[in-house]
């Protein structure tokens, strides 16, 4: 009893935080064209009509769709997405060091793939997305730590024209030092909002952004439709205008890659 009484404490005491208002109750307006903070938001795992998808298109933000390839409504929710504005890329299923196969999903990026094969599972991922600019990966943290692997990824994000972001799995990535050797535009991930999918933790998660927002003129957070998905949407959204109070401006990631 205790235990849930303090975390609905926690939690509103969070939520305090993430939304500013006026003594009147109201959202304090904020121009966000006054921003001087860039930020990144992307959202992860569409593709597969999960929780919080419909949510998640209607924040009324920039933010980057991360598609995964070969699902049921892969299409639909890209064209969704570019119809409302919003940045597509391609989120790409790799290996994990740790992990069940079966949470890849089809076309995965495995370690013990041959390069054509590679190739060939990158290229088809990319034509299956509609109007993807850039990759970013699902899950990877064996993938993208794999020279041999992340070089034939990001080659053919270097013919494409595409960007890589790094979601940043593991602190062995290759992915910055090998895109900067091919010349591909890449950037990282900074902050996992909702790595733990409760409630408690995505406020928690949103008040870190808010630190990273104040130290940082640039910050990249990644969501996710799915089992958070309602949750972190509707935290993304009350936490706007706290972000914008701290001279943050919401843009696509595009625009933050080197």
């Amino acid at each position: 009893m205790r235990r849930k009484w303090w975390a609905s404490v926690t939690g509103w005491l969070c939520l305090c935080l993430i939304i500013p208002v006026t003594a009147a109750g109201q959202y304090i307006a904020v121009d966000p064209a006054a921003g001087t903070k860039q930020i990144a938001v992307v959202i992860d795992d569409f593709g597969n009509g999960q929780a919080g998808t419909e949510q998640m298109m209607e924040l009324p933000i920039p933010f980057v769709a991360a598609v995964m390839p070969f699902l049921p409504t892969t299409k639909r929710d890209a064209e969704w997405a570019h119809k409302l504005g919003k940045e597509v890329i391609v989120h790409l299923p790799m290996e994990p060091r740790n992990g069940k196969p079966e949470w890849l999903g089809p076309g995965a990026i495995t370690t013990r793939l041959p390069d054509d094969e590679i190739r060939r599972r990158v290229i088809a991922a990319v034509e299956d997305v509609p109007h993807a600019v850039g990759i970013n990966n699902h899950m990877g943290s064996k993938a993208t730590s794999d020279e041999r692997v992340m070089r034939i990824v990001l080659t053919v994000c270097k013919e494409r024209n595409l960007y890589f972001l790094d979601s940043r799995t593991t602190d062995k990535s290759v992915i910055g030092k090998l895109a900067k050797e091919i010349g591909v535009r890449t950037a990282e991930n900074n902050l996992f909002m909702d790595d733990t999918y409760t409630r408690s933790h995505i406020l928690k998660q949103a008040v870190k952004l808010q630190k990273l927002v104040r130290e940082n003129d640039s910050t990249i957070v990644i969501g996710h439709v799915g089992p958070p998905g309602k949750h972190t949407s509707e935290i993304l959204k009350q936490s706007i205008p706290t972000l914008q109070q701290l001279g943050g401006q919401f843009v696509p990631a595009s625009q933050l890659m080197k």
